[in-house]
């Protein structure tokens, strides 16, 4: 048997190759390849003595591929598959050697998600530079990926469907109490969270919207004292037994060791999740970014929270 040397094999010829079998027509690859026909045909002959088969069965009604030639197309697409997914990897570096991914999130992402994800990205890509802007409220999120004045926006979801989203970690809301409170259980009920003033985030911030249609639930009422934007500066007042507060734990971090935590009467969580404005022009650093953060996420999203 006759050892075939692939080394002689060209890609124009599988590209002839292919163009004969989708056209079925010899003169139609031809002008589909802007070749002439004689370039063609020379091609697929040489191509077929370098194999030692016959690919096509040629005749009045142009040119059909054999049993054999249908299984080596097969091959000849997965190799100008292959070749197009070399020159693609290749744009992409050349496209991750500079330039900017704009980030806009709130405090509590900036603060204890962000860090470790932008020094991974900065290993990978340290030609890359990398900018955050905070911001209170999600529609502040939402605006500024319209607008076009950020890349990658992260964001308590729902939102609209006019962004593509994808979850990256679930956080739990949890009650701060003061020091001197006291406590009969890990869990506090609705009776003894109207016992404390209330201080929460202004309704129209992320955190907030939820948690306010969240605490119609309770069969209490509940007194609402102070409404701040910081999530420190409640942190701040907790500690001064100013009242209770109910913040995402992400959010709270750092409790100071003094400040009672407790569970709501019933589970209740956001889902942070990352966004880009769905059919935008996004640059090459931008997936590579979006890259590193679904990778974190999809390892195990507690290992994004867990410097706190």
């Amino acid at each position: 048997m006759n050892k075939i040397n692939t080394r002689r094999m060209k890609l124009s010829q599988i590209q002839a190759f292919i163009a004969v079998a989708d056209c079925e027509n010899f003169s139609e690859a031809a002008l589909q390849l802007e070749l002439s026909q004689s370039a063609v045909s020379h091609a697929i002959a040489s191509l077929e003595t370098e194999l030692g088969v016959q690919l096509f069965h040629r005749g009045r009604h142009g040119a059909q591929l054999t049993p054999v030639g249908e299984r080596v197309l097969l091959h000849g697409r997965q190799i100008v598959r292959s070749l197009e997914m070399m020159v693609k990897e290749a744009n992409l570096e050349k496209g991750l050697q500079g330039g900017q991914v704009r980030i806009v999130t709130f405090r509590s992402v900036a603060t204890h998600i962000l860090p470790s994800i932008i020094a991974q990205f900065r290993a990978r890509f340290p030609k890359i530079a990398v900018s955050i802007a905070e911001v209170y409220y999600t529609q502040a999120v939402e605006e500024a990926l319209r607008s076009g004045k950020a890349d990658i926006g992260f964001v308590s979801l729902p939102i609209s469907d006019e962004f593509e989203t994808k979850t990256i970690l679930r956080d739990k809301y949890i009650v701060l109490l003061p020091p001197t409170a006291k406590l009969s259980s890990p869990n506090i009920n609705w009776a003894e969270l109207a016992n404390y003033p209330l201080i929460l985030q202004p309704p129209e911030t992320a955190c907030s919207v939820p948690l306010r249609k969240y605490l119609t639930t309770s069969e209490f009422p509940l007194n609402i004292a102070y409404e701040l934007s910081e999530d420190s500066t409640i942190v701040s007042m907790v500690m001064q037994g100013l009242g209770a507060a109910i913040l995402p734990r992400l959010a709270a971090e750092p409790i100071p060791a003094e400040v009672k935590v407790c569970s709501l009467p019933t589970a209740f969580e956001r889902v942070i999740g990352v966004a880009v404005l769905r059919d935008a022009l996004l640059i090459p650093a931008v997936f590579a970014f979006l890259d590193v953060v679904t990778s974190a996420a999809d390892v195990d999203s507690e290992l994004l929270a867990a410097n706190l």
